[in-house]
């Protein structure tokens, strides 16, 4: 209950944008008393009415426990929801995992998307740094709200903080009275729109870079499908493991029986095996107030454990079947998107108020999903009734006996509705009532989709040949250094020996060595263009144009990518 309170308050401290202790704790104390008084008001009307109501006599321990299951009744609101999509989608990801042709066009398709949103984010930061310029530009050193304005500056990118700190002028003292001046509560405002802009830009361009990784890597295993070799070969260079057991085990040879032969059926295989648990957990959340006879799949397997006294097993199966429930749910929360408002990112990308929205969601579900556990098994005595032994989530979150329309109502009945919500996963539902209200969601059947495809494809396209010149330019640098760099080296070293002046019977020798040593270093110089231009590739114009696409490729077999044998004159300004 306190973590129910605290967490909040910690929400609004995060995403305020004060300059101090006190003004955060004053924007989170108001956000949330706005936040609690419509609780409070409904709880108050419900004391009232007991108050008023003489059949009612409710002692402090009832109270507690009609308090508790009020949580609870709205954690099992959101469980059964997040259990219906996860019951679904989680097996019917691994079974598209094992097709290499979907997961390569879904990152199509989420390079399209991701590239709008990076540009958004790149516009949206330019826009506050402006504002920020301008309030940099106005409050000068020596005004009240100039620390203000530095902490605002702090919260910028490097390269911002350097041209405007380039363009201040701290010697140009405030006029109050011919010029105007932002508010401490404007200055507030564009806080915390700095601190958003600025993480949200950041968040694009680590995903961005993580989508190309992974992008290239399917279009390695697409391209190694049909290798005669069986030896994973990799478009450009990974970068090597730090442990040398993995690096030893894990050759081209292991990657590739595991990515283009096991990888796929083990994942089909898996998505079979959590189809049979999603099924027993659908089957038991609709049948476990049968008592007689006993129908939940969860129960028989408990019951029949605890006729032999198997306590192994019986923490076994709790255990297998409370994990497979919490991944079902917890995963649903992961994949949770309101807007940019709530959003978890991957590679510590998320901020603060997503991830103390996130543990207030876990904090509200952990304890609906135990007691639905207790229902599927019949350890709660309100679903078996029978005068057992309450268990240690029921003497201490108390029973939900106190009120019978709960118990023998919501509680019981509204589980079955997982039925409808995995149906309506399963059609994608969701998915296409999204896509009508125009947000772009991947479906294969889709005009839509289509394009995003093909335009996720031009740009992974683009950023592969970029990444390819930019190796290009590398291995070229690297064997000019092997190649020319000692005896560049030695030359430099010949060039600065230093001679005496006052040795004057060596003079003219020393002069005459000077003009041979130039001399020498200028043929040298001469022979390495030479060398240079001898090297170089001619460029063939008239020359078919090689395609990247792994999924049009004609000959079906894999050519190493590391430079291009010939382009075409619309290849050459692609990129401009």
């Amino acid at each position: 209950m306190a973590l129910r309170i605290l967490l909040p308050f910690m929400q609004s401290y995060a995403r305020s944008g004060g300059f101090s202790i006190t003004g955060k704790i004053k924007t989170a104390l108001i956000e949330n008393a706005i936040y609690y008084g419509t609780y409070l008001l409904i709880f108050g009307a419900f004391l009232i009415y007991v108050a008023v109501n003489p059949h009612l006599h409710l002692e402090w321990n009832q109270l507690q426990t009609i308090g508790i299951a009020a949580a609870n009744t709205w954690g099992l609101f959101l469980l059964v929801l997040l259990l219906g999509y996860g019951l679904v989608e989680i097996p019917r990801s691994y079974w598209n995992g094992a097709k290499r042709g979907y997961l390569l066009m879904k990152t199509y398709f989420k390079a399209a998307k991701l590239m709008t949103e990076k540009a958004d984010a790149e516009e949206t930061l330019e826009d506050v740094m402006e504002e920020v310029r301008k309030v940099n530009e106005s409050i000068k050193y020596n005004h009240p709200l100039r620390k203000c304005v530095d902490t605002i500056l702090k919260k910028c990118p490097i390269d911002y903080q350097e041209k405007m700190g380039r363009n201040m002028d701290d010697y140009e003292d405030f006029d109050e009275k011919h010029n105007t001046y932002p508010s401490e509560k404007s200055l507030v405002k564009l806080h915390k729109q700095v601190i958003y802009s600025v993480q949200r830009h950041r968040r694009t361009q680590v995903q961005w870079q993580i989508l190309l990784e992974q992008a290239f890597y399917l279009e390695d295993v697409a391209k190694n499908e049909t290798s005669a070799t069986c030896q994973f070969v990799h478009t450009f260079q990974s970068p090597e493991p730090e442990n040398r057991f993995i690096q030893y085990f894990y050759n081209p040879t292991v990657e590739w029986y595991w990515e283009c032969l096991l990888r796929p059926w083990f994942y089909r295989i898996l998505a079979v095996v959590l189809s049979i648990f999603s099924v027993i957990v659908v089957w038991s959340e609709c049948t476990f107030f049968s008592t007689r006879p006993v129908l939940s799949l969860f129960a028989v397997f408990i019951q029949l454990a605890e006729k032999t006294y198997n306590y192994i097993y019986i923490e076994i199966a709790c255990f297998l079947s409370i994990f497979f429930l919490s991944i079902c749910v917890y995963s649903t929360v992961f994949r949770i998107r309101v807007f940019n408002y709530y959003y978890l990112a991957s590679h510590h990308q998320t901020d603060a108020y997503s991830l103390l929205f996130s543990g207030m969601l876990f904090c509200r579900l952990t304890p609906p999903l135990c007691l639905n556990f207790l229902g599927l098994t019949h350890m709660d005595s309100s679903i078996s009734h029978q005068n057992t032994q309450p268990t240690a989530y029921t003497s201490i979150m108390g029973s939900m006996k106190v009120l019978s329309f709960i118990a023998d109502g919501f509680y019981i009945y509204y589980p079955m509705l997982v039925v409808i919500l995995c149906i309506a996963t399963y059609f994608s539902l969701g998915t296409r009532c999204l896509n009508l209200l125009g947000f772009q969601q991947f479906m294969g059947d889709n005009d839509m989709t289509s394009d995003l495809v093909d335009e996720g494809k031009e740009l992974i396209r683009r950023e592969k040949r970029k990444r390819q010149r930019q190796e290009e330019g590398e291995n070229r640098r690297r064997e000019w250094k092997e190649r020319y760099g000692h005896s560049r080296e030695d030359s430099t070293r010949n060039r600065n020996v230093h001679i005496d002046p006052k040795e004057s019977n060596f003079s003219e020798m020393s002069t005459n060595r000077s003009t041979s040593k130039y001399t020498r270093a200028n043929n040298r110089t001469e022979r390495d263009r030479i060398e240079l231009l001898q090297d170089a590739e001619p460029l063939d114009f008239n020359a078919e144009t090689f395609t990247d696409d792994p999924l049009e490729s004609e000959s079906g077999r894999y050519q190493p990518g590391g430079r291009y044998l010939s382009m075409s004159r619309s290849r050459i300004f692609d990129d401009v």
